[in-house]
This record gives C-alpha cells, sequence and structure tokens, in this order.
C-alpha cells in the first residue's frame, strides 16, 4: 500500500504508542461507564446484552449458531449471554418453524422497546460528547471508528479455531 504524507507507518513507534495507549484509555473508560447513556437508562442494559439486542433488531429472528457467527463468539458464549435475556422477557426463544427441535432466538416486544429507549440514551451521550464537533469530524471518527473495530474483526476472525466455529446449536 502507499504511504502518503499523513500516513502512519510501523516506523513511527511513538505515534503507535500513543494510540495503542489512547485505544486501552477508552476501552476502560467505555467498561467503566458502559458508554450507557444519560439519565436514568445510564448504565441500565450491559455491552453483551445490547450487542445481542441488537444484532436481533438488525437481522431479525435467528438461531443460537447464526447469531454466535454473525457475531463471532461461540455458541456456548451466545446461550451464556441470552438466558438472562429471556429470563427477563426481552427475547422469546421458539421453535423453528421448519424443524421443531431447532430454537430461533427472536427480539420480544419488550426487548425492542428497551432497546429503542437504550439506543435514546446513548445516542443523547453520544451528542453530548460530540457536541463540540463538526459533522465532519463526527463523520470521519465514526468512519475511522468503524474501520478499526472492522480491522480488530477479521484479525481475530483469522485467528479464530476451527472447532469453535462448529459447535452445534443450543
Amino acid at each position: 500500500m502507499p504511504t502518503t504524507p499523513d500516513m502512519t507507518t510501523a516506523s513511527d513507534p511513538g505515534l503507535l504508542d500513543t494510540l495503542q495507549h489512547q485505544v486501552a484509555v477508552f476501552a476502560r473508560r467505555a467498561e467503566q461507564t458502559r458508554l450507557g447513556g444519560v439519565g436514568q437508562v445510564r448504565n441500565s442494559m450491559d455491552r453483551a446484552a445490547y450487542l445481542l439486542l441488537n444484532r436481533l433488531d438488525k437481522e431479525g429472528p435467528m438461531g443460537v449458531k447464526a447469531l454466535a457467527a454473525s457475531m463471532g463468539i461461540d455458541s456456548s458464549t451466545v446461550t451464556r449471554q441470552v438466558a438472562p435475556l429471556v429470563d427477563t422477557g426481552l427475547v422469546k426463544r421458539t421453535s423453528h418453524p421448519e424443524d421443531g427441535r431447532a430454537v430461533v432466538l427472536q427480539l420480544s416486544p419488550r426487548g425492542q422497546a428497551r432497546l429503542d429507549e437504550v439506543r435514546s440514551s446513548r445516542r443523547e451521550l453520544m451528542a453530548e460528547l460530540t457536541q463540540d464537533w463538526t459533522p465532519e469530524e463526527r463523520t470521519g471518527f465514526t468512519a475511522l471508528l468503524t474501520r478499526f473495530n472492522t480491522a480488530l474483526s477479521a484479525r481475530q476472525s483469522s485467528q479464530a479455531v476451527p472447532d469453535a466455529v462448529t459447535q452445534t446449536d443450543s
């Protein structure tokens, strides 16, 4: 890949050290606050629940194995993380219409309402944190963060153990 004057390469350890430090600080602060939003909704939904509900909302009902694959985690993790969501009525478990032995997970109306509430609160927090940013800065940061997360995901996928991907639905 050709370099341009504003591109950083591995030959710039100072900048890369600063980048890795800032990513570590971001991860710690995001986990401490859960970037949960503002008001009463703040910190009211953990990261795993938010990501699972969000995925079911975006992609629709699916089995445990498909949900795990789409999130890049193993089926046992999805099963463990979805159990409290089922217990609290945020997710419904139903039988697959074509194979009654298989389980399909679906966002419940209560889960949809809760997800909408949390999204709204988190959106308000993002607006507050970036209130003095220009629209171009918000767009650029979002694009770069998405690119960074995509690269992390691709790296994780390339290092995944093949047996972890072939687990069965629970």
